[in-house]
């Protein structure tokens, strides 16, 4: 075996850079849940160990803490109510309020509702969290705007506000777009240089096609994103991208609005076949991820996890602009074993 000659956060670094690594970082994606199982399958004390142990190059996250207005009893706050909804293997939280639900204008919504104040955070402690991070890269600041507008409005009002109330959703993009700019300059300007990824991500496909027009994308969404991806440039941060289903048709303008990485890479998606993306947008783009999470992680053989890892390091990773990854958060119905032998696999395959 090769003997590594990079920290994690040089690895990162040379592929974003398009240098030659010591080899194919990998990063690590997983529910809470899923993550006591792969411990708990490996012995190991934590998830720090989890990653020395399959030589996981994950990366650390820096943020501000809330020190903002109590919110109400069982509010978020957003003014969002949830609830916990238990399923096979695990919980998740679910909003079951929608606070901007019943406002039929910019007006009402301007005179009823308190926009969260990037003031409400207190980002002093950014320095000892960059500090903690030791050789990890780091990720700090972003945006994803319309999932919280989402929430805010409920999943079917918000998709009609698109059509229906485009001034509505201009004004709520605007507000979120402005929290997200102010509170990721100011964790910037905790720790200058250091972040070297920022997320500005929205979910704009679904399995088939997407879920936005071209149209809407560069009306809505992407005056917003530019504005962020310029920020981050002028940091020195990567702009690290997620958009979840086929999403094949808005990539020319996503990487000509200034991403650096696509995440997650669900090529079994519509129009997402690896071969195809590396071909089209490998020498303008670094893909991340790439391990299916719908069949592969989840219900595959150990067989079919290393074919699978194999198949994304010679198509993904031919010529470099590659990390390996799960595409989105593994789950807890993923046998630990294929977890393992998908780091195991890219340990052993991924070397330059």
């Amino acid at each position: 075996m090769p003997r590594e000659t990079m920290t994690p956060r040089e690895r990162w670094l040379a592929v974003l850079t398009r240098k030659e690594p010591d080899r194919v970082p990998m990063d690590y994606w997983a529910t809470p849940e899923a993550s006591e199982n792969l411990v708990r399958h490996l012995g190991c004390a934590n998830l720090t160990e989890v990653f020395d142990r399959l030589h996981i190059d994950a990366v650390a996250h820096v943020g501000p803490q809330y020190i903002g207005p109590p919110p109400n009893d069982g509010e978020d706050i957003w003014g969002v109510r949830h609830r916990m909804i238990q399923y096979d293997t695990g919980v998740y939280s679910e909003a079951i309020t929608h606070p901007l639900a019943n406002y039929a204008s910019v007006e009402e919504i301007d005179a009823n509702y308190r926009w969260p104040s990037p003031d409400w955070w207190d980002f002093s402690m950014i320095p000892q969290q960059v500090a903690a991070a030791g050789e990890r890269p780091i990720r700090g600041g972003g945006s994803e705007p319309f999932l919280q507008y989402c929430v805010l409005r409920g999943l079917e009002q918000a998709m009609v506000d698109l059509i229906e109330s485009p001034e509505i959703v201009e004004y709520g993009l605007g507000k979120l777009f402005d929290l997200s700019y102010e509170m990721t300059a100011r964790i910037y300007d905790q720790a200058p240089g250091q972040v070297m990824v920022t997320y500005i991500a929205e979910d704009m496909g679904s399995q088939e096609s997407m879920l936005f027009s071209p149209a809407q994308v560069k009306r809505f969404l992407l005056p917003g994103m530019r504005r962020m991806i310029d920020l981050a440039h002028e940091a020195g941060a990567f702009v690290f991208h997620h958009s979840d289903g086929a999403i094949r048709p808005i990539l020319p303008t996503m990487i000509e609005a200034g991403i650096d990485v696509l995440n997650p890479v669900q090529w079994r998606c519509k129009g997402m076949d690896r071969e195809g993306l590396k071909r089209d947008f490998g020498h303008l783009v670094i893909f991340h991820g790439g391990v299916d999470n719908q069949y592969t992680l989840a219900r595959g053989a150990v067989e079919e996890v290393e074919r699978e890892v194999a198949d994304n390091l010679r198509i993904l990773g031919e010529g470099g602009g590659y990390m390996l990854a799960p595409c989105h958060n593994i789950q807890a119905v993923s046998p630990p074993a294929n977890i393992v032998a998908m780091y195991e696999t890219g340990y052993a395959l991924g070397w330059t």
